[in-house]
């Protein structure tokens, strides 16, 4: 017997700015997984009275409203459509039904409407094949699952393709790699709209990491670690947590690790998919965010109490790292919303 599951009615459709501003949509399609539009439902259509912030509203849409067949057998039924889609705030598309397909003319001109209204736009894994195929991602970074990449540049030889990262923030388009990094991204957008300790709590919640960097490696040799050298890593990894405000160069990991500085960075590789020094800066830049966010404290002591060894070199790590200076981003965090960044309802 096939299985019905009901998208939720709407809550709010009214010309209300403060209630468009949190409508989110997100497309399902026939032989989806329900994982696919799980990631999205968790993170945005759960109700979060605790954090006393308002949430998203999110409605789950199909090309055609009725029942969509997704993996397992079981059907999805939704009574919402493109139209419903293309009035979003932000639009999810998690997947498409075949990566050598072109999207459908409907779909197209869905997306294309959203994104002229100021949108915000976003692919997980193969839903990246649909924003391209819009024509939304010509001349910009995108990424896909690291299987799609070179399918996607091939098919749309004007998207800059980047098939390594874990998911890209492009402002009013942003694009993740598989369904994990999915999630991250879905995160990431939590921290945009509402500052890092909302983020956080969503993340304790889902019992993942609360910010994997988007330019993390898609893949790793061996990110778990699978033997004792492995495991030496992960403990100079902790106790450097512990320490980012000390000095810390590689001699001094490899020495924790009881290795030479060598085998350390041969090591570090396999485990994390990136050099010390830039795993050292990322989570400095990231240990960062909460001050920028929670407190009044200088620009230029938070640099020190990060471990930065001058405001300047501060300032040029968080610009690449975050493409903003520290002052916007406080600016812009400060409140828990994201200032400046208006919608043309």
């Amino acid at each position: 017997m096939v299985q019905s599951i009901a998208a939720p009615r709407p809550r709010s459709r009214s010309g209300d700015h403060a209630a468009v501003e949190r409508t989110v949509a997100v497309l399902a399609y026939p032989g989806m997984s329900v994982f696919e539009t799980g990631i999205v439902t968790e993170v945005f259509g759960l109700p979060r009275p605790e954090f006393d912030v308002d949430w998203y509203d999110l409605t789950v849409c199909a090309e055609r409203p009725g029942p969509v067949p997704v993996v397992g057998g079981a059907s999805l039924h939704t009574p919402y459509g493109l139209d419903v889609l293309a009035d979003a705030r932000t639009v999810i598309v998690p997947g498409v039904p075949d990566v050598t397909a072109e999207p459908s003319p409907e779909l197209v001109t869905a997306l294309r409407r959203a994104h002229r209204r100021g949108a915000r736009v976003m692919s997980i894994c193969s839903g990246a094949f649909a924003l391209a195929g819009a024509g939304l991602l010509d001349g910009r970074r995108a990424t896909t699952h690291w299987q799609y990449a070179e399918l996607l540049a091939r098919r749309y030889p004007r998207v800059e393709v980047d098939p390594d990262v874990l998911y890209l923030d492009d402002g009013d388009l942003l694009t993740s790699a598989g369904s994990a990094a999915g999630l991250d991204l879905c995160v990431h957008l939590v921290r945009r709209d509402h500052g890092a300790a909302i983020a956080n709590a969503v993340a304790r919640r889902l019992v993942i990491p609360p910010h994997r960097d988007g330019g993390q490696a898609q893949f790793v040799e061996a990110p778990v670690p699978a033997d004792p050298d492995d495991d030496r890593i992960a403990g100079s990894i902790a106790w450097a947590l512990a320490r980012l405000a000390e000095p810390l160069t590689v001699a001094r990991l490899a020495g924790q690790a009881h290795m030479s500085t060598r085998t350390y960075l041969r090591h570090f590789a396999r485990a994390t998919g990136t050099s010390p020094i830039r795993w050292l800066i990322g989570q400095r830049v990231r240990a960062s965010l909460t001050l920028l966010e929670t407190t009044d404290v200088p620009i230029e002591e938070i640099a020190g109490t990060v471990g930065f060894d001058s405001p300047v070199t501060y300032r040029h790590h968080f610009g690449r790292a975050m493409r903003t200076s520290p002052s916007a981003y406080r600016r812009a965090f400060r409140t828990g919303s994201a200032a400046g960044r208006q919608f043309d309802a």
